[in-house]
């Protein structure tokens, strides 16, 4: 994960220094008392699991799906489970867009009947286990319905990141890798903001319109916020 400010200085960098970055980061945004509401969502990789954190359910049933059954009996148990869980998942999606505390302990009830069965099959059931004592990361949603389901808008916003260190195959220096991130991150947060990139670049550089200036983006996204 990496972060950049607008002016491209705060650089964390989780290959060079390592996996406690993101936690560090985290602390560092809590110690000046800021983002004291924010809810972490991640896949269950372990530089993520900081704050409070929320589980990915994309990942969570992916999980299901990479069990390698050896029987018919084996085979149709998952395929019973799956079904369980995306009904129960589209269930959160309608929970989200018309939130009752209310109804929070249906869903804690309905969670517990799905991840308590046992079929027999012992990976399955293991697996069941494991994702039961999540429960309260998976159920996070019902506490703060804003935040998503799953980890797939982060995952889009390191797309281009990712194809474009597959094209080029890397960067040959540190200063070579700085530069590449600042500028996807930056290019990534004018299209959020509904900004032009190439105005923005040029607004920075002292080219084009200067009539026209952008502010700091920073100072967008709170204005928007």
């Amino acid at each position: 994960m990496t972060h950049l400010a607008d002016n491209g200085v705060d650089i964390f960098d989780r290959q060079e220094i390592g996996t406690h970055a993101e936690a560090g980061l985290w602390g560092s945004i809590r110690h000046h008392g800021l983002m004291g509401n924010t809810v972490i969502v991640s896949d269950d990789a372990g530089q993520f699991r900081v704050g409070n954190h929320a589980l990915c359910w994309v990942h969570a049933e992916r999980l299901l799906q990479k069990l390698m059954p050896a029987t018919a009996k084996e085979e149709r148990s998952i395929v019973l489970i799956r079904d369980l869980v995306w009904r129960f998942y589209k269930a959160l999606k309608a929970y989200k867009q018309n939130p009752s505390p209310r109804a929070a302990p249906a869903f804690r009830r309905r969670f517990d009947r799905i991840f308590s069965l046992r079929t027999g099959y012992g990976a399955l059931d293991k697996l069941l286990e494991r994702l039961h004592r999540r429960k309260n990361e998976l159920l996070k949603v019902l506490e703060h319905p804003d935040i998503p389901l799953h980890t797939n808008a982060s995952e889009n916003d390191l797309r281009s990141f990712v194809t474009k260190r597959k094209i080029s195959g890397g960067t040959m220096s540190r200063d070579g890798r700085v530069a590449r991130d600042i500028m996807l991150g930056l290019m990534k947060t004018c299209q959020k903001l509904g900004l032009s990139f190439y105005h923005y670049l040029g607004d920075r550089l002292g080219i084009g319109n200067v009539d026209q200036p952008v502010p700091p983006l920073s100072a967008i996204i709170l204005a928007r916020a």
